[in-house]
């Protein structure tokens, strides 16, 4: 039996991020994520302006008429949402989890693909796969996926990038679209990250919060690492200190977005506590822009 406060949570979530795909990023969806190919629709006569390099020679050598072959495009996706359900994505300063702002972007991704008729696939991760549900179409799945992300209790506690895309490449056989939503402490994961992304379109979404950026002067705090149970003592007094661990954070920011230009892997950056809308609608259009 699924507690009421989980129930509440999904349903509030349903709410909130269909009206964001009804007023905003379903058209943007559509045109930033293509279909497969195009289909053969039918033929018809050559009209002024038509493209002549569509022209069917057979028909129009059989009636007389030149006429063009019609095609529409193969809208049909397969959507995976890759979720990174480590102890590190139970941590939040602004308003909400980072598994939380997780949930809520698989959601909004999810309505969207719905939306344009797509199918949508889950695969929850740690230091092993938790969950794995194949792509299908419907509300019905969707709020199936968006409870599994709420209310999951994984196994492991650290993190596996590379293990869950190795996973996903032996699972997934049909060209997708993938969606890793992460917080990317994990190391070793370009590689399988590239063959990835080779046969499908891989979109990194890392969800962080402002607290693991920089530290406010709150004198001495213990703290514990989520998924290795470490504990430390920092002085965060010590103004040396919050500028080298914002400066080390920032370094790092910067080569995860370099590592994954270099293969060719988009990369949106969300923070916990800030909207997700704009860096989402800036994503759409620069795909629309570049493709």
């Amino acid at each position: 039996m699924i507690p009421r406060e989980i129930l509440k949570k999904i349903r509030h979530i349903e709410i909130h991020t269909k009206r964001l795909v009804n007023d905003l990023f379903s058209g943007e969806y559509h045109s930033t994520f293509k279909g497969q190919g195009m289909e053969f629709e039918e033929v018809r006569q050559y009209q002024p302006g038509d493209d002549i390099r569509l022209i069917d020679w057979n028909v129009t050598a059989r009636t007389g008429y030149p006429h063009i072959k019609k095609f529409r495009e193969e809208r049909e996706l397969s959507v995976v949402l890759m979720v990174d359900a480590s102890s590190s994505g139970r941590f939040g300063t602004r308003e909400r989890f980072k598994s939380e702002t997780a949930a809520e972007l698989c959601a909004l991704l999810a309505f969207s693909a719905i939306r344009n008729n797509d199918k949508v696939g889950l695969i929850i991760f740690t230091d092993q796969i938790e969950k794995f549900v194949p792509p299908q179409k419907g509300r019905s799945h969707v709020l199936r996926l968006i409870r599994e992300i709420l209310y999951f209790e994984p196994v492991g506690t650290g993190t596996d990038v590379s293990g869950a895309l190795e996973y996903f490449n032996k699972v997934i056989k049909r060209k997708s679209v993938v969606f890793l939503i992460s917080d990317f402490l994990s190391d070793g994961y370009l590689k399988p990250l590239q063959i990835s992304n080779n046969k499908h379109d891989v979109v990194a979404m890392k969800v962080s919060d402002p607290r693991e950026a920089s530290f406010e002067n709150v004198g001495l705090i213990e703290l514990e690492d989520a998924e290795t149970g470490e504990v430390v003592l920092i002085n965060t007094s010590s103004k040396r200190f919050r500028q080298e661990f914002e400066a080390r954070a920032r370094e790092d920011n910067e080569n995860l977005k370099r590592s994954l230009q270099l293969i060719n892997v988009d990369f949106i950056n969300i923070q916990t506590g800030e909207s997700y809308i704009a860096p989402l609608v800036n994503f759409f259009k620069m795909r629309e822009k570049r493709h």
